[in-house]
């Protein structure tokens, strides 16, 4: 079955059910008949007393107190019923363009005749036509098939991407403990995993055979600046150097300090063992920064910049959140997630953020600056391209082209195709884009066989 005969189904479908059927939205009250003429026919529904769109199929009343007005058979608009303007001009009043097939099949013809089961083709008047895509509807079709507009205006777009997170330590302060050549530990100071230690406070204090042949060239050769340069080339602190200078005497051990402020993450210092050079003794981290790693989809990565502001919540402290903005974003995709590694750094004064926590981050992609939008439920895609239905006024809605942007809180940004102050259908839509899908359908099929015509004298096949 073709396109335009499929659309043509269901408006024959939406035409039959909805005679009688009274819908309780739109874009406002069905119009009352004229004044000169009087209501006749059974009550058929009860109607708000101030024309808001609320109705009943029984008497009823207003919460302060007022009843419904009844609404009888005359005063109602039938689903296809034509409107003032339409009255006022009658068809036959108006040019006729061709005529199309009584069953809604793609079948036209530019003069009157019969289908094979001798039913007459349908007039199409000027007016009814219009431009090939624009479709015209009645006040009482507009109320009872729920059309509803909204006028397009500038606003922010933003989709926030929700992602989960993992607390890490910052890379840039954490500082591992080692001596540079082989050493065998004397003593440790009272120092655990977990404790939090100063600058400057003692940790290990080694025995090293190298650092204290160094030590005794200092001694013996006072202005010897090669000793010195070996010592502090065997990362020997200045304090302790200092110490050896002004006793002139070589220590038994040496004392290796902490060189931050911190948290010890690792002690691997027992009193007695042998460490090889460049073996860690302590591992001590900063944690007043901290890293929040976060993976982000590469479907949502487009949104994402350096700079945009991000809500972090720990899973351990439920109801707090800390904000933050995207650092780094990591130049490479996780081959089996697809998603790459964004970059979160947060302050840490009170220590709640420990490592390896687990998060969950909100970052606030978009630009703040208003662009212009629709609400979502006025963008119909065809598949091929995206469109909107632009409400002309007077019962006229048009179908336009649209290019789309970013998505979200309800809303699509559009770049091109509309202008701030257009109305847009957001409700309904569908069904008029069906019946102008027709209509176009119809009226490309109409162009050619009228060539055909004149080429065949006028004769239809």
């Amino acid at each position: 079955m073709s396109r335009a005969a499929w659309f043509a189904g269901i408006l024959a479908a939406l035409a039959a059910g909805g005679a009688g059927y009274v819908a309780g939205h739109g874009n406002g009250p069905a119009p009352a008949p004229a004044a000169h003429a009087p209501a006749t026919g059974p009550v058929v529904y009860y109607r708000d007393p101030d024309g808001n769109p609320a109705y009943s199929a029984a008497p009823r009343a207003t919460a302060d107190g007022r009843a419904f007005r009844p609404v009888q058979a005359s005063e109602d608009v039938s689903f296809d019923g034509a409107d003032a303007n339409e009255a006022a001009t009658p068809a036959a009043a108006r040019p006729i363009l061709y005529y199309r097939n009584p069953m809604g099949l793609p079948d036209t013809s530019p003069v009157p005749k019969k289908d094979a089961m001798g039913m007459e083709y349908i007039p199409v008047h000027a007016g009814e036509d219009e431009d090939g895509s624009t479709v015209t509807l009645s006040p009482g079709k507009i109320q009872r098939t729920g059309v509803r507009t909204e006028v397009v205006a500038r606003r922010v777009v933003a989709r926030p991407v929700r992602v989960p997170g993992t607390i890490a330590l910052d890379e840039r302060r954490v500082t591992v403990v080692a001596t540079r050549s082989d050493a065998y530990v004397d003593r440790v100071e009272p120092v655990t995993t977990g404790d939090r230690v100063r600058k400057g406070q003692p940790l290990v204090h080694v025995y090293s055979p190298e650092i204290n042949a160094a030590a005794a060239q200092l001694i013996a050769n006072p202005g010897f600046d090669g000793a010195r340069r070996r010592l502090q080339n065997l990362n020997v602190s200045a304090e302790v150097i200092a110490e050896i200078e002004r006793t002139r005497t070589v220590p038994m051990a040496i004392t290796w300090s902490s060189p931050r402020d911190g948290v010890v993450l690792q002690r691997n210092a027992v009193e007695g063992m042998k460490a090889g050079a460049g073996d860690t003794l302590f591992r001590i981290g900063d944690i007043a920064t901290m890293w929040v790693l976060a993976d982000v989809p590469e479907r949502d990565l487009a949104a994402v910049r350096v700079g945009q502001a991000a809500t972090v919540r720990l899973r351990s402290a439920p109801g707090r959140a800390i904000a933050g903005r995207v650092a780094v974003i990591y130049p490479q995709v996780n081959p089996e997630t697809r998603a790459t590694r964004v970059r979160i750094e947060l302050p840490n004064p009170d220590g709640t953020l420990l490592p390896d926590m687990y998060a969950d981050v909100e970052i606030a992609t978009g630009d703040a600056t208003p662009v212009v939008a629709v609400p979502d439920d006025a963008i119909l895609d065809t598949g091929e391209r995206p469109l909107v239905l632009i409400d002309r006024g007077e019962g006229r809605f048009t179908p336009t082209d649209v290019t789309v942007g970013l998505r979200g809180g309800g809303y699509t940004e559009i770049r091109d195709g509309l202008s701030v102050g257009d109305r847009v259908v957001t409700g309904a839509n569908f069904l008029i884009d069906a019946e102008s899908s027709l209509k176009a359908a119809l009226r490309s099929l109409a162009e050619p066989q009228d060539g055909r015509q004149a080429a065949n004298g006028g004769a239809r096949p």
